[in-house]
């Protein structure tokens, strides 16, 4: 499946399901996705009652510790670029994804708060995944998501390093123009080739489930209840 094939309808089905229900899908469309994709070192949500996101990724990595080592005018070409790949880089809509390079003082210095939440939703972006930090939590463009490594209060000398390459976060691999879904629990990837199979898998798993939730809440549930329920369950198609 390309990029015009997933369709507005279909990133509003996959908005739909929280992340964990994503990756419970993928385990049955794709099995061999049940071990990578997914963040799996712990992200702040800084806004966990914001719905689902879903869109392209657009990548980059940051540096903070020391000041960038380019010309004031280099840099600047360097940022103007950077914002035209996530306005014009992909489809819309987009998600951001940047990885901190500075290892043990990783988030040393915040690359996103107020301005950059604003220009990035202004862009098309509904939000970021990073392993870095973020600031200035009352003043963030409204509705706009972020999962980050830390809260911290300063920029210092944060700066782009490099964008459109691929990038891991939080033990997500992710390259440019990935589908990525991301809620309060952290991210994961999603084949383009399968989204539109995610919707399916996820309401069979839902009908199988609801059969256990269901025994569970019965008067005198026993484990030979628990048994017979988990049979019910696998019969299910």
């Amino acid at each position: 499946m390309s990029d015009s094939d997933i369709s507005h309808a279909l990133l509003a089905e996959l908005a739909g399901f929280d992340t964990p229900t994503i990756c419970n899908a993928l385990e049955v469309v794709a099995p061999e996705r049940r071990g990578f994709g997914f963040t799996i070192e712990p992200l702040q949500c800084l806004y966990p009652a914001l719905k689902p996101i879903v869109g392209f990724a657009r990548t980059a990595t940051i540096r903070s510790v020391q000041p960038q080592a380019i010309t004031p005018e280099d840099a600047r070409k360097l940022r103007f670029a950077y914002y035209q790949y996530v306005g014009d880089g992909g489809p819309k809509p987009a998600i951001s994804v940047i990885q901190d390079l500075e290892g043990s003082r990783r988030g040393f210095g915040s690359f996103w708060g107020e301005v950059n939440s604003h220009l990035h939703k202004g862009l098309g972006c509904l939000g970021v995944v990073t392993d870095g930090s973020v600031r200035d939590l009352d003043a963030n463009a409204p509705g706009f998501q972020m999962l980050c490594g830390m809260v911290l209060p300063s920029h210092a000398h944060v700066h782009i390093v490099d964008f459109g390459n691929p990038v891991t976060v939080a033990g997500m691999y992710v390259a440019s123009g990935d589908l990525v879904h991301a809620d309060r629990h952290g991210a994961v990837v999603i084949p383009k080739a399968i989204a539109a199979k995610i919707g399916a898998a996820a309401a069979l798993i839902a009908r199988r489930e609801a059969v256990l939730i269901g025994a569970s809440k019965e008067p005198g549930f026993n484990f030979e209840r628990l048994k017979k329920a988990m049979g019910d369950a696998g019969e299910i198609h």
